[in-house]
């Protein structure tokens, strides 16, 4: 959600948090090169020329892109051939990242009735049921996000499915505060019981549900660039959604650089663009599933406190080592809003972010001053 990569040199503006958007230091022209678009088929992936920083003689790279689709989003790929791997094979490694992430899709759906999580959903309040090892590190490193958070990160947010329709089922008509009520109660990560000796998950009370919606696309590209890494790729990035993992520079020796889409703007374009080598990128928002009635906004990530869609902000990408430590803090930060979500930013090792307020005001966090290139102000709206 919200992310795009450009074929741009790095950036290098400075800034600091907060900053009101009027005042935003930095703007220049827009960039106009995107990547190809999204399309639902691996088999359509394409290749341009790219200018050789190789070292062995006669060798260009090309740059090879590639798309599919898994986990209810699209996949993204790129990579830049090397002397050992072709343009063929780097195609099928594209492949191979993508059954990577549909196998952990089918560990980790709730849309399948044979998967981890609708099994431990189908026995809540009736027993533990044993697990797959990674549904188990997934869920283990979602209940550890919910302590760090204040619980504003919340797996059991699924206990609240069907109320809200942002999805295929979109129903721009919100729930009644009496439905809300009604099911608030088993909406609380302490329902959660782990026995990792026995490799076991256990819902404490009937009708509690767990999804790892908000999580698991982070380890899926994890495991995906490890899947290219392992296949020789040396710069490449995955995205899935608004998850992305970027691996290298490119030939020429710049950095890969990714766009933050303006929350108000018109779709596609962004306020700033943020260099990324060896470091991941998410980024939730609250622009693409949601409805307004009136000048009210109400989309998909929902306080698990309150059960209704958070308030304290539009935008919140964060930068970090991993995509899963990326994808497992973004709604958190979004729901905490800038004061409290830089706060746990800033006291996680190597992770940055950039946080546009409900005021439309810009907050960037200290490991990201100096990185950030901001384009134009985000565009004011409800």
């Amino acid at each position: 959600m919200g992310i795009a990569l450009f074929a741009c040199d790095r950036a290098g503006t400075t800034a600091t948090p907060p900053r009101s958007t009027e005042a935003a230091p930095g703007a220049s022209a827009a960039p106009t090169s995107l990547l190809a678009p999204l399309t639902p088929s691996a088999s359509s992936a394409s290749s341009t020329p790219a200018a050789s920083r190789a070292g062995l003689e006669g060798f260009t790279p090309e740059k090879i892109a590639g798309e599919a689709r898994a986990m209810g989003t699209h996949l993204a790929y790129a990579a830049f051939t090397t002397p050992t791997v072709d343009a063929d094979a780097t195609r099928r490694a594209f492949d191979a990242a993508t059954r990577e992430i549909q196998r952990l899709e089918a560990l980790m759906t709730t849309w399948r009735p044979d998967s981890d999580l609708s099994r431990v959903n189908a026995a809540a309040g009736q027993g533990a049921v044993q697990v797959d090892p990674e549904t188990m590190e997934v869920v283990r490193e979602a209940l550890h996000t919910s302590q760090i958070s204040e619980g504003t990160f919340d797996i059991t947010f699924e206990s609240l499915h069907g109320l809200w329709k942002f999805d295929e089922d979109l129903d721009p008509h919100p729930p009644t505060n009496a439905a809300i009520r009604a099911k608030l109660p088993l909406v609380n990560y302490r329902h959660v019981h782990l026995d990792e000796g026995a490799r076991t998950i256990a819902l404490d009370t009937r009708g509690v549900r767990i999804s790892l919606g908000g999580i698991a696309k982070g380890y899926a590209v994890d495991r995906a660039a490890k899947v290219l890494a392992d296949l020789g790729l040396t710069s490449f990035y995955v995205q899935a959604g608004g998850d992305l993992y970027a691996r290298g520079k490119k030939p020429d020796g710049s950095d890969w650089s990714a766009g933050i889409r303006d929350p108000r703007g018109p779709a596609g374009e962004f306020f700033a663009l943020l260099p990324l080598t060896d470091h991941a990128f998410s980024t939730a928002g609250d622009y693409e599933r949601a409805y307004l009635i009136g000048k009210k906004r109400y989309h998909h990530i929902i306080d698990p406190r309150t059960g209704q869609p958070a308030t304290q902000s539009r935008s919140v990408t964060i930068w970090a080592k991993t995509a899963f430590l990326a994808d497992a803090i973004d709604d958190a930060v979004f729901i905490l809003g800038p004061e409290k979500g830089l706060k746990l930013v800033e006291s996680l090792d190597g992770v940055g972010a950039v946080i546009i307020d409900a005021k439309n005001n810009l907050w960037i966090s200290k490991r990201l001053e100096g990185k950030l290139r901001i384009i134009k102000p985000p565009t004011d709206g409800p």
